[in-house]
């Protein structure tokens, strides 16, 4: 989570924090799923968050490249999301 933070306010424009943020967020979930399933052991329970960090997976980056996508044809330019 802290390189998240410093990579927000590291990078300048839009394209760059949206793709750090998703990058963070991608693998602070999956340290938790790891965690779950470390803690749960190999059950039922164990197959369903394997399903639902597989889903997760899937669609996190389907959906940051459809916010940036969406951003681009928006003509959304990088000037405009200067603090400077």
């Amino acid at each position: 989570m802290m390189f998240g933070i410093i990579g927000v306010y590291r990078f300048s424009n839009f394209y760059a924090r949206i793709l750090i943020t998703a990058k963070v967020e991608t693998v602070g979930f999956l340290a938790v799923m790891i965690g779950i399933l470390v803690q749960s052991g190999f059950s039922y329970f164990s197959f369903k968050i394997v399903l639902i960090a597989l889903f997760f997976m899937l669609t996190n980056p389907l959906s940051t490249h459809a916010i940036g996508r969406s951003a681009f044809y928006s003509n959304l330019s990088e000037k405009e999301m200067d603090n400077d």
